[in-house]
């Protein structure tokens, strides 16, 4: 997909999958990347698919230097799973951007390092301080969990410490906006999709039909998604967003 983007996107969620492609008669697992758009008036979008060699920061600088290339700006919040070359990329490419990790991957790590006795109550606790009403209240739970877990649940609990700050980057919007940015789950769905279409072939002939096939999925969704029920409704977003530049303009005082 190239078609230009001709306006600002507020929220950005990327992902990848890998899909099998063959190339110089053997089998090659190339990365498909991904981004989705919530644009100024709230519609998701489809904003672009590259395959890449690998999900390397050096593949993710170059999708989103195409991204951008085409238009892409006014990107506040970078949603994705922790993986070092695409942070390292969204930090280059989106700087003054806030990076959300998303909190289903991050409690997935911390439930592979829990003890198994102790799923139950590390994952709800855990659920509890992503679903706290602001970030005040998210780090006092914080602190509990780790004076509560930092004996039984070690591993648990410097997993969570590592990854605190930015899965709870989203508790400094609105209310309204944190559920659906607070994952990477829509891209994920969308991403289910094209794996199901993907199981019929197999492997790809080539990188031309997969892009053939992915794209023309992905037209079909973001045709549905521009012309169908606003994703978010941005007006209190934008209220804000305004409010915070007036008070980041503000002279500080010592």
């Amino acid at each position: 997909m190239a078609r230009a983007i001709g306006q600002g996107y507020p929220f950005v969620l990327v992902d990848a999958l890998v899909l099998k492609v063959r190339e110089d008669g053997r089998v090659r697992a190339l990365s498909a990347l991904g981004a989705i758009g919530v644009n100024a008036a709230g519609y998701r979008e489809i904003l672009g698919l590259q395959l890449g060699d690998s999900e390397s920061e050096r593949s993710w600088m170059a999708f989103f230097t195409w991204l951008k290339g085409r238009g892409l700006t006014d990107v506040d919040l970078v949603v994705s799973d922790h993986h070092g070359g695409l942070v390292n990329a969204i930090r280059v490419q989106f700087q003054g951007a806030t990076w959300q990790r998303c909190q289903t991957h991050l409690a997935a790590n911390i439930a592979d390092a829990t003890p198994k006795a102790l799923h139950e109550e590390v994952l709800g606790r855990l659920h509890a301080i992503f679903d706290a009403p602001d970030a005040e209240t998210a780090r006092t739970l914080f602190a509990r969990f780790v004076s509560d877990f930092e004996q039984t649940a070690p591993a648990a609990v410097a997993t969570l410490e590592r990854g605190f700050d930015d899965a709870t980057a989203v508790l400094a919007l609105p209310l309204h906006y944190r559920r659906r940015l607070r994952t990477t789950n829509s891209v994920e769905r969308l991403n289910e999709e094209i794996r199901r279409r993907e199981r019929v072939i197999r492997i790809f002939p080539n990188r031309e039909s997969a892009i053939r096939l992915l794209g023309a999925l992905l037209l079909e969704h973001d045709e549905a998604w521009i012309t169908g029920h606003r994703y978010f409704d941005m007006s209190t977003y934008w209220q804000w967003r305004a409010t915070h530049e007036q008070e980041a303009a503000l002279p500080h005082t010592a």
